[in-house]
């Protein structure tokens, strides 16, 4: 098994239950559907991590179900914006500490405002990114929730 990534040890921290699930990735398939095939969940239970910069508030990230897509008109509103978009690939490193495919809503560099689909309140599990390509943390919804100490809003289309 893996070694604990930074998510991991936050986790350990919060006291909160979680499994690793490994799997062999490939840099062209590092989609959310691809990913929950390979660690055998629905894609409405793998949760992919996404960052935003809004025009009012800068960046803040979202954690949506792997099978929707972000409402960028909605996401915007709850975050007290009026314009928001995605920050570009090569940004990810420099401001989570992750790099695509591996962005983890815990253990970013700087902690962010984090907003979570709505949806994640009755799943268990939900699966995320450990903070590394290959690894995925299985834990229950509202433990995810609480660790982040995110935002649950409808956000999700």
């Amino acid at each position: 098994m893996t070694t604990k990534t930074i998510a991991c040890r936050i986790l350990d921290t919060l006291k909160i239950q979680y499994k690793l699930h490994e799997y062999d990735w490939d840099e062209e398939e590092l989609d959310a559907v691809t990913v929950a095939a390979k660690v055998g969940i629905p894609p409405s239970q793998i949760f992919k991590t996404l960052v935003l910069r809004g025009d009012k508030t800068g960046v803040f990230m979202a954690c949506i179900p792997g099978d929707k897509e972000l409402d960028l008109k909605v996401s915007a509103s709850v975050s007290g914006n009026k314009k928001v978009e995605m920050v570009p690939v090569k940004e990810l490193q420099t401001l989570t500490g992750y790099i695509r495919g591996g962005v983890s809503p815990l253990g970013v560099k700087k902690k962010y405002p984090i907003y979570i689909e709505k949806s994640i309140q009755n799943l268990d599990p939900v699966s995320i990114s450990a903070g590394k390509r290959g690894v995925q943390i299985f834990l229950n919804g509202m433990d995810l929730v609480r660790a982040c100490e995110a935002n649950l809003d409808s956000i999700s289309r």
